[in-house]
């Protein structure tokens, strides 16, 4: 039940920097939304990408492409016309949307790790384990678990009172934001929400550190310095995206409950919202030669077949 059918953001008070706030944001989200589509569309072009490997990083790149197309377009639109109100249904879509797509991302990305622990300790076997037949299974079972997890979650939410104040002190509907206006016994349901968090958070991060651990004693067992220097630039990409999505995702969700201020949470998430999802495709491409030979590859058969067309004669 909700009395408040409308709830506020409570965004930025200086109002006059709203067109500037609004072309950032807006060349952030085109940035990020070109990036991984450029990943997704020269790995379904190029049949030498279609390898678990790169089938993992597309399906991780339309994940980020919907995640913050779920936040960043209502952001753009109170940027550019002031409106800071959200009716009560699209806050849990929004919600929802935001927390199932962010599970996923965290789930793929223990996928990912577990693919470059095969490559890298297991080579010998690699092939026999991992297929694209595998990686589909892999994906589907991100999105059902991440289904399951968060439906029971926003069903949970969804059954909260909200009779008073209807002010969400973030620029999105934060499900802890939602809890914290709720005038009903939140208990369960803060329990709940923290069990899931540190269940994504905690499982993907327990896997990426165990598959990370091997991967760097592999390395350093290798005889030849070129050989170590290659596999550690092939893997410093994930890291460094790891960092970030972890970084900001355990300062958020997982802090003690009295250090947990809802605006301190703002700056954290507009960098797993905004940041992240615009540095991960050219962090995951900076050094890899075969997407820099698949784009390269991609562009001269682009330009090819339009110096091919017939051209108008006029007499």
């Amino acid at each position: 039940v909700c009395v408040c059918s409308i709830f506020r953001f409570a965004l930025f008070t200086l109002w006059h920097w709203g067109s500037l706030l609004f072309l950032v944001h807006l060349l952030a989200y085109l940035a990020s939304i070109m990036g991984n589509m450029v990943i997704i569309i020269i790995t379904w072009a190029d049949h030498r990408l279609q390898t678990p490997m790169y089938v993992l990083l597309s399906a991780f790149s339309y994940c980020e492409c919907c995640f913050i197309t779920t936040v960043i377009p209502k952001l753009l639109s109170i940027f550019l016309s002031g409106r800071q109100t959200i009716p009560f249904t699209a806050c849990l879509t929004q919600a929802f949307f935001s927390f199932f797509l962010g599970a996923i991302i965290f789930f793929l990305m223990a996928v990912m790790s577990l693919d470059r622990y095969l490559a890298i300790c297991k080579p010998l076997h690699y092939a026999s384990i991992m297929n694209l037949r595998v990686s589909f299974l892999l994906i589907f079972l991100c999105y059902t678990l991440s289904f399951i997890l968060i439906t029971c979650l926003m069903l949970k939410v969804s059954q909260l009172l909200f009779c008073g104040p209807n002010i969400i002190s973030h620029f999105f509907c934060d499900i802890t934001s939602l809890i914290h206006l709720s005038c009903s016994d939140t208990r369960s349901v803060e329990m709940y929400f923290f069990f899931v968090t540190s269940f994504v958070i905690l499982l993907s991060l327990i896997v990426t550190i165990i598959a990370y651990s091997n991967i760097v004693v592999t390395i350093l067992r290798l005889p030849s310095a070129k050989e170590r220097q290659k596999a550690f630039s092939t893997c410093s990409s994930h890291l460094i995206v790891l960092s970030l999505m972890y970084g900001s995702c355990v300062f958020i969700y997982l802090k003690p409950k009295p250090v947990n201020r809802l605006d301190s949470n703002k700056e954290a998430a507009l960098v797993n919202m905004v940041v992240t999802p615009m540095l991960n495709p050219v962090i995951y491409t900076l050094r890899n030669k075969q997407v820099h030979q698949a784009l390269r590859d991609t562009l001269s058969r682009v330009r090819l077949q339009n110096s091919s067309l017939p051209l108008d004669i006029q007499v």
